[in-house]
């Protein structure tokens, strides 16, 4: 039996709040006992050392794992070696460790960020200070757009916690700009620590910003909000998940054979390739969504509740002045209706939905979802090596990358670009410059073959993007295409 040694007074502390968390029924950490065990806290705050009170918890917190591992505890941060990452990298010795990751989009197309702490070194190994610096460095460039969090709790112990202190001076430092756009912020596998944790923040955490958090037991159920495969879970926190289960079940569920995948529907817009689309749509070269989306977008103005205002002639681009275009999600089950009826060939009129954020996210939606990037596959190790180029051969670069794309992909990806082209000329009204519009498509338009993108690769794919956009006249202009047509 592990013993701790506590002053008889925070013995008794623990001893109560374990009990309020433990006595309720509901598993969400967020409500469990709030109203209880606040008013404990509040009334005793003078009197609780919290720092100690968390680390009792984290303490029983191991020693549960150790139990149902069977096995001793020790610390084995889980290796996650950034095979593209620089030496050179402004915050090397924290990014090495892979602690922070970009993981694809979430189901309504915004990045999402995970965080593990199975992947923390030891306290004495890592600078807490250059970790939330390093934090702070990655979000700035999301904070603009929607984005989401996952937190993978599995892994944080007494020798690789930061301090309470820590903690809440880092919520204080991410003021409202990080919170705006954060959207969901999911919690992996959170235990009595976490519950604990809530309440001493909760004065600090507003109503608003604790709706956007969602605690999740297994992660499983992380796939119901987000693109499952691209999150690179580290493996332990993946071992971890199956105790759980098994602790849950009593046994190891057997393993379920997946049925073959089934053949695209002759009417199938989304997830097949552009010869497929061609093939279907009487040798169009320009997929019908992306036509479809990039014409209503042309289109229209701005939105009154639930009505959408036509333009005409000269005016006809303003539709490309509303702010924040193509920065915005919009209702996921919306876009999961507007999927489902284009795959099944039936008309879309976006008039119904009263939301001009709804096409800008279906023409995302249709990017990310074909079988190879637009870009290709083969394009993507001469896109990273874009920052490593003399700026003033850039651009020359980035034209010989385009020059050698398949036909097909060169029509489509230049109907595209001059489309973001033209979006960024209004950047004084939509505030989507090159830049901008680069940190939302670049990696919808490159990803490598296995997994998702790296946070070190985001650098030159984003501004491999950005020079495509902000000189699209230069890079494709010497090349014509027989049928190509433009927005």
């Amino acid at each position: 039996m592990q013993m701790f040694h506590l002053t008889s007074q925070n013995w008794w502390c623990n001893c109560t709040v374990s009990r309020l968390i433990e006595n309720q029924e509901a598993s969400n950490p967020a409500n469990i006992g709030q109203q209880e065990l606040g008013l404990f806290l509040i009334e005793n705050m003078s009197e609780i050392d919290f720092e100690e009170l968390a680390e009792i918890e984290l303490q029983k917190d191991e020693a549960e794992h150790a139990i149902m591992e069977k096995r001793k505890t020790s610390f084995t941060p889980a290796a996650c070696e950034d095979t593209e990452l620089s030496i050179d990298h402004p915050y090397y010795d924290v990014a090495r460790h892979g602690i922070v990751q970009l993981a694809g989009d979430d189901n309504s197309g915004r990045r999402v960020i995970t965080f593990s702490c199975c992947r923390m070194p030891p306290s004495h190994q890592l600078n807490h200070s250059r970790l939330l610096e390093y934090l702070r460095y990655t979000l700035d460039q999301y904070v603009e757009n929607d984005y989401t969090l996952v937190y993978f709790h599995y892994g944080l112990n007494s020798r690789n916690k930061p301090s309470l202190n820590w903690l809440q001076s880092a919520y204080k430092e991410f003021d409202r700009k990080y919170k705006k756009n954060l959207k969901a912020l999911y919690v992996v596998h959170p235990t009595n620590f976490i519950k604990i944790l809530w309440n001493i923040f909760k004065p600090l955490i507003s109503h608003k910003f604790g709706k956007k958090i969602t605690y999740l037991n297994y992660l499983s159920d992380l796939r119901e909000h987000l693109k499952y495969d691209q999150l690179n879970i580290p493996e332990d926190v993946i071992r971890h998940d199956e105790n759980l289960r098994d602790k849950q079940k009593g046994r190891s569920p057997p393993s379920a054979k997946l049925p073959p995948p089934r053949p695209p529907l002759p009417t199938q817009q989304f997830g097949v390739s552009l010869q497929y689309l061609k093939d279907k749509n009487k040798g169009q070269l320009i997929p019908p969504v992306m036509k479809q989306t990039v014409s209503y977008l042309k289109s229209k103005v701005h939105t009154h509740g639930r009505h959408l205002e036509y333009l005409s002639g000269s005016a006809g681009n303003k539709g490309l002045r509303v702010e924040g275009l193509f920065r915005r999600s919009a209702s996921i089950q919306t876009i999961k209706e507007v999927h489902k009826l284009y795959n099944q060939g039936k008309p879309v009129n976006f008039d119904d939905y009263g939301d001009i954020h709804i096409p800008a996210v279906i023409l995302k939606t249709f990017l990310r979802e074909l079988p190879q990037p637009l870009l290709t596959f083969e394009s993507y190790d001469q896109i990273l090596g874009i920052t490593g180029v003399e700026s003033s051969l850039r651009v020359t670069s980035c034209k010989q990358v385009i020059q050698g794309l398949p036909e097909h992909n060169y029509v489509v990806l230049k109907y595209l670009i001059c489309f973001l082209h033209m979006v960024s000329q209004e950047s004084i009204y939509n505030k989507m410059t090159g830049s901008n519009l680069a940190c939302v498509f670049g990696l919808n338009l490159i990803w490598p073959p296995k997994g998702a993108s790296s946070l070190s690769a985001l650098n030159p794919l984003n501004l491999f993007t950005e020079l495509l956009i902000d000189f699209y006249s230069k890079i494709f202009s010497s090349r014509t295409v027989p049928g190509e047509i433009l927005p």
